[in-house]
Order: C-alpha cells, then sequence, then structure tokens
C-alpha cells in the first residue's frame, strides 16, 4: 500500500476515534467513500468500547 494512502486511511482512522471519544453519532461520517468511510467508523467503535470500558 502506498504511503499516501496509508496516511489517508490513519487520518481517517483517527478523526474517527476522536468523534467517538466525543459522543458524535457515528451517521456524522464525513467520508463517502467505502475505504475511508469504513476506516473512520472502525476508529469510532474503537472509541465507543474505549468509553464503555472506563464507565464501568
Amino acid at each position: 500500500m502506498k504511503r499516501q494512502k496509508r496516511d489517508r486511511l490513519e487520518r481517517a482512522h483517527s478523526q474517527g476515534y476522536k468523534a467517538g471519544l466525543a459522543g458524535r453519532s457515528k451517521e456524522l461520517c464525513p467520508y463517502q467513500q467505502l475505504e475511508s468511510r469504513s476506516e473512520w467508523l472502525g476508529g469510532w467503535r474503537e472509541a465507543i468500547d474505549d468509553r464503555n470500558m472506563f464507565k464501568t
């Protein structure tokens, strides 16, 4: 995978994680392309799991 492509996907994942930590809805995902959207949602889910882990 090219570095540029990986960086873009890593950024999408990071932005999704930040959105999840902030409690934003997954419906607010700004990406339309499948790869980027999947990465963003993956980060969002990871953050939601982390938030729930710290609540208990």
